[in-house]
């Protein structure tokens, strides 16, 4: 038998060691490259005694409501209310540009959209501008007792039949 490892042919004992999640028969001096995978530990079966909780009585907990997941998003016209909000104070781009410490081409591309801020840009420009740019948003329309009874592929995916 040769070891898979450096090609040696296996004298005495081999050795059974798991590499990145393969497992390779391989010679003494190779063996410490790897875990041993020919010795496992049994795992303890021990069943934990059941008792009866005051819960199991009758009364039932309220059913658990999804949590809501509640994520600030940029607005729409993002753009216009930029320059909006600019021309208000009559500032130029460069004056902008030097009061939140950014480049004025920046400016101008995110005031054309080409480009969406990054979140310490986009709060900079809120705060130099007296602005608001992002809303709260949430799935306030997914309801939670789909959850609770189980999600299904079916409640997720349209079937199309031919």
């Amino acid at each position: 038998m040769q070891c898979e490892i450096c090609g040696a042919e296996i004298r005495g004992e081999s050795f059974k060691v798991s590499i990145d999640g393969s497992e390779l028969t391989v010679c003494g001096r190779c063996s410490q490259h790897g875990k041993s995978t020919g010795k496992r530990a049994p795992v303890s079966r021990k069943i934990a005694p059941v008792s009866r909780s005051p819960m199991a009585s009758g009364t039932r907990r309220p059913p658990k409501k999804a949590p809501e997941m509640v994520v600030d998003e940029l607005i729409d016209d993002y753009g216009h209310a930029i320059r909006e909000a600019r021309e208000r104070k009559k500032w130029s781009h460069d004056q902008l540009a030097s009061k939140i410490k950014e480049k004025a081409t920046l400016l101008k591309k995110i005031e054309r959209e080409e480009i969406t801020p990054e979140d310490d840009v986009l709060h900079k420009i809120e705060k130099a501008l007296d602005l608001r740019l992002t809303e709260k948003t949430g799935d306030s329309d997914w309801s939670g007792d789909r959850l609770n009874r189980g999600t299904t592929l079916g409640d997720i995916v349209n079937i199309k039949r031919k």
